[in-house]
């Protein structure tokens, strides 16, 4: 997959029979899917939303040229992509998940920690999922102003001030 694409969604689980799907967006407004126009899967092959409901659980979308329940549950599990050049520049203290990805993890001491892998949300806010240079399992720290004083995206790195004991 192309590193100038960013993923901003997937799709979920046919809805009803009339080739709805359900979709998971990553966007900071998850209805805000919809408007970045035609979509790319892994392959590059372009998807775009006609229709989008929000309801209280979850986005119910109707994709062009989706009629049955058969063609919905063929597009589960399809990641959605766009350029990146079509993302909208990103304000002060604003990161995409993208750009905080390969970031080098420094300790407040300044001294190399890690490096972000990932960054996670299980609903409870956002985590930043860090390979330790000393090996072994992967760590999730909170992503917040008091655990994650620095973000400098252009230099490579970021600071964290983990708690006590995280890297022992």
């Amino acid at each position: 997959m192309p590193a100038e694409r960013v993923l901003l969604g997937e799709i979920g689980a046919a809805q009803g029979l009339k080739g709805e799907v359900r979709l998971r967006s990553y966007t900071a407004d998850p209805a805000a899917i919809a408007r970045y126009g035609a979509l790319e899967d892994e392959d590059g092959r372009l998807i775009e939303i006609e229709t989008l409901r929000v309801t209280p659980k979850t986005l119910i979308a109707r994709v062009k040229g989706v009629t049955d329940r058969n063609a919905a549950e063929a597009l589960a599990r399809t990641k959605l992509y766009i350029p990146r050049e079509r993302l909208p520049e990103r304000e002060t203290d604003e990161w995409y998940r993208a750009d905080l990805i390969g970031l080098s993890v420094f300790g407040a001491d300044g001294e190399l920690v890690g490096t972000v892998v990932a960054v996670q949300n299980f609903g409870a806010g956002d985590l930043i999922e860090i390979k330790p240079t000393s090996g072994g399992a992967t760590v999730l720290v909170p992503f917040t102003r008091d655990t994650v004083p620095e973000v400098d995206v252009e230099g490579g790195r970021l600071t964290l001030t983990p708690p006590e004991g995280l890297f022992e």
